[in-house]
């Protein structure tokens, strides 16, 4: 089978791909119209989110059997068009979970403990123990929303600091393990101090995170956003923040990335967020690890390895 790869991915890939009989063509500079004018020739596309999968691309895909996803989401792929014509669909959450789970701990330890103003103030020769006091983790209650690989994953870590570590799966039941409790979304809403995301982004998802979902806790909380950003409304965010129902919010993630096509109101909703010193940005690099790189390539080709033989 011939595949094409058309997104930066560890030089490891082509190695691994051909070991298992699998031709690959490494071409991750390709533009979308080149891909349009040459994807008929290939049985299978390897992604990560450069690409939109959508019913134009797939209709020109006359070939394909599989698309691969070198990560975990799959909200850039039209997956009913993809089952509509029998394409089969993997992704690789196994890869990248452990480096998601340590950066959404890591996110959260720096809000708290206002490492990221401290280390800006210290640089600047300016010593504020007492406006830099910060809070531990140690005995509060951390909900989670969404208890597949990343989230538990998040769960395992997190647990370690002495925290009690609910979670909300809307999707599975009877998930509860040494690390996490099993509880429902009002268990969250009524008993977390910290909130974690760790679900996919889909109609259902989108927006979730908006004033009447804030309203809901009982107590302010600190929010942590390592999965997508469209699930947490910006507008919405910035009022809570405002009113204190938000205590501080790490996010890895925005609900637009791409900088040059901000609209004007996003441009402020995101200058008004920079400007607040409860809140830590990283740009989309939970799961974007030097090992984690790797880790995606191997289970990629371990589960293109099983399902080959069943196309």
């Amino acid at each position: 089978m011939k595949f094409i790869i058309v997104d930066e991915m560890h030089p490891s890939i082509v190695s691994m791909l051909e070991g298992i009989g699998i031709v690959p063509d490494y071409r991750p500079s390709i533009t979308r119209a080149d891909l349009l004018k040459i994807v008929m020739n290939y049985e299978g596309l390897i992604v990560r989110s450069k690409v939109k999968i959508d019913k134009d691309l797939l209709e020109k895909a006359s070939s394909l059997k599989i698309i691969a996803r070198a990560g975990a989401g799959l909200d850039q792929i039209d997956i009913e068009e993809v089952e509509r014509r029998k394409i089969k669909v993997l992704n690789a959450p196994e890869g990248n979970r452990d480096a998601v789970g340590e950066h959404a701990v890591g996110m959260l330890l720096s809000l708290m403990n206002k490492m990221q103003t401290g280390d800006k103030e210290v640089r600047n020769g300016i010593w504020k123990r007492e406006k830099n006091r910060g809070y531990e983790i140690g005995g509060l209650t951390i909900g989670i929303i969404g208890y597949g690989n990343m989230g538990r994953a998040f769960a395992k870590r997190i647990k370690g600091f002495g925290c009690r570590v609910i979670a909300y799966d809307k999707y599975i039941s009877g998930y509860s393990d040494e690390f996490a409790e099993e509880v429902t979304i009002e268990n969250i809403f009524k008993n977390a101090d910290v909130l974690s995301l760790h679900i996919p982004l889909t109609e259902v998802s989108r927006g979730m995170v908006d004033k009447k979902f804030i309203k809901n806790f009982t107590k302010d909380f600190w929010l942590v956003n390592t999965a997508r950003g469209e699930i947490v409304k910006q507008a919405d965010l910035i009022e809570a923040l405002d009113s204190g129902k938000i205590r501080g919010a790490a996010l890895d993630v925005l609900e637009n990335e791409k900088f040059e096509t901000l609209t004007s109101i996003q441009k402020l909703n995101l200058q008004n967020l920079v400007e607040r010193e409860n809140m830590l940005f990283t740009p989309h690099v939970a799961g974007w690890t030097y090992e984690s790189l790797v880790k995606i390539n191997e289970v990629i080709v371990k589960k293109l390895r099983e399902s080959i033989g069943k196309i």
